[in-house]
């Protein structure tokens, strides 16, 4: 029988309001960023914003996760706003749909390296829940003085023609609506997709733009005349539908995710029921400073539903908290940091694994974790064995995995935790969240005394002022580059949630995997 979790939090102490404090200046950061990564300024030349499309789109007070909407940030010396392409899954016709809509506003919805990076993420996660691709197109193609970055590699601007081509094979319908221009690659996005829809004296697909023909050929023409709405629908047979406005090419749209006969919502299994502590305390319960302890319990309380928790293993392996709840109905299995990872946790977590994966429960790893413990004593024990099981089985597990970032995600911890190399369904941040190899003061401690041993090797000494440079020098790299920001600039993760949304964002993703048929897990040798 499942337990009620109990919480300890008392919201009159100072420790609560401290950290409550420092939390709300990160959530506080965190909309600002927001608010100028989604704001969608309107084409001149077009009737809706990248923004106002996608509301045209999906049903009416549905909700829309957007994905990644950070992507980009502070990478060239100008604003690529969202990576200059808005991701995100929402509700069309009553079907869960992955809407991929570029921004014309941004460099005329050109791709640059993250672009591209943000496309593909978007389609991977569609083929591992077989979600109808739904494609806004209105794009200059590849921005060519990237085009090194852009053009040649696996994962470059063709591998998204590539994962069209395989996801149709696979009856994953790819649906293509041209909102304005589609040239050189990006002409393959509607060319390649099932059904393809244009809007008239407004969308045109060309291999080669009017002053590239009139280069090669010397012929002068159009960009309306080369490939605008009428050619298509009426001559080359590229496009299917014609449409008179962006509005009514939307609501075609609709109407072709209505006859694709697919599986709709996929509701929950059991009675959803609110947790019994208020979702705001988690803006409390989160230190202040990141060496502190907390009970991850207590943030599990705010999350699952009633607070039930039935913990798996509670008095073994105590610094790695496992159990089974329901989220909005949606059973998970839960394993979240109390600590440092030891190997008796590593072992009970890998034994939680492998119920989940019996029982076909998907996974949430809520992170906050330094890494194992290193040390004579644990290196005799076994630990690098014990991780291995640990991080073998995330590797393994084919359920639906889920990961948030918490507090800090460090070493091989990462990993185990199911980190961006490990494929999460979905990864998200909380904006205090922080990732890397290991914490910026562990880094000025390690580099510094490698950098004393090198001068000590030529029979010289560091001063005390050149030591404590070089540690703060190396500080502020790994500060700065182990942000929630950094990380979610690069696609190291799926967007920076607030911490009070974090029920509502595990509910859709649940929801979304929930439709995936179960497979059976193979594990790899597990070292005895």
């Amino acid at each position: 029988m499942s337990l009620h979790l109990s919480s300890r939090i008392n919201t009159a102490d100072t420790a609560y309001h401290d950290n409550q404090a420092s939390m709300n200046q990160h959530v506080s950061r965190l909309s600002d960023n927001l608010a100028h990564a989604t704001a969608s300024p309107r084409h001149k030349k077009r009737a809706l914003s990248v923004r106002e499309r996608i509301d045209h789109l999906i049903d009416p007070f549905s909700p829309f996760l957007e994905l990644s909407a950070l992507a980009g940030k502070d990478l060239y010396e100008w604003d690529l706003r969202s990576g200059g392409i808005v991701c995100g899954i929402g509700v069309v016709s009553g079907q869960e749909c992955m809407i991929i809509a570029n921004d014309p506003t941004v460099k005329g919805g050109t791709y640059f390296p993250v672009t591209v990076k943000k496309h593909l993420r978007a389609q991977e996660i569609a083929a591992n829940n077989r979600l109808p691709c739904l494609y806004l197109v209105d794009s200059g193609g590849a921005y060519l003085p990237e085009q090194a970055q852009v053009f040649p590699d696996v994962d470059g601007f063709g591998r998204i023609f590539y994962n069209q081509a395989r996801m149709s094979a696979d009856a994953i319908p790819q649906i293509a609506v041209v909102m304005g221009s589609c040239t050189a690659g990006g002409a393959y996005v509607p060319a390649m997709a099932d059904v393809s829809i244009m809007v008239a004296n407004q969308g045109t697909i060309f291999l080669a733009g009017p002053p590239l023909v009139k280069a090669a050929t010397g012929e002068l023409v159009s960009a309306e005349e080369l490939g605008g709405a009428d050619v298509h629908c009426r001559e080359s047979g590229v496009a299917d539908y014609y449409a008179n406005s962006e509005e009514e090419a939307l609501s075609i749209a609709r109407q072709t995710v209505t006859s694709l006969n697919g599986p709709g919502f996929c509701p929950p299994t059991k009675e959803p029921l609110p947790p019994r502590y208020a979702h705001h305390e988690l803006l409390g319960i989160i230190p202040a400073e990141s060496r502190n302890a907390f009970d991850v319990r207590e943030v599990i309380a705010r999350l699952v539903d009633d607070s039930a928790f039935d913990e798996f293993k509670a008095l073994y392996g105590t610094t790695l908290v496992c159990g089974f709840s329901y989220i909005d109905g949606y059973p998970v299995g839960i394993i979240a940091n109390n600590g440092v990872l030891f190997s008796e946790a590593a072992l009970k977590a890998t034994h939680f694994i492998e119920l989940c994966c019996q029982r076909h429960i998907p996974l949430l790893f809520l992170q906050n974790i330094t890494g194992f413990m290193v040390g004579q004593k644990y290196e005799h024990q076994g630990i690098a064995k014990h991780g291995a099981k640990l991080v073998n089985a995330v590797a393994c597990a084919n359920i639906p995995k889920i990961t948030v970032v918490i507090g800090g995600s460090h070493g091989a911890g990462n990993y185990a935790m199911c980190g961006r190399a490990y494929s999460p369904d979905f990864m998200f941040m909380w904006p205090n969240a922080s990732i890397s190899v290991m914490g910026g003061e562990q880094a000025a401690l390690v580099l510094s005394q490698i950098k004393q041993d090198q001068f000590a090797a030529k029979g010289e000494l560091m001063s005390s002022k050149e030591l404590n440079t070089l540690q703060q020098t190396i500080r502020d790299k790994y500060n700065a580059e182990s942000s929630a920001y950094y990380s979610s600039a690069r696609l190291w993760d799926d967007g920076i949630i607030q911490p009070e949304d974090t029920r509502r964002v595990l509910a859709l993703t649940l929801a979304i995997t929930a439709k995936r048929v179960n497979q059976h897990t193979r594990f790899g040798v597990f070292r005895m």
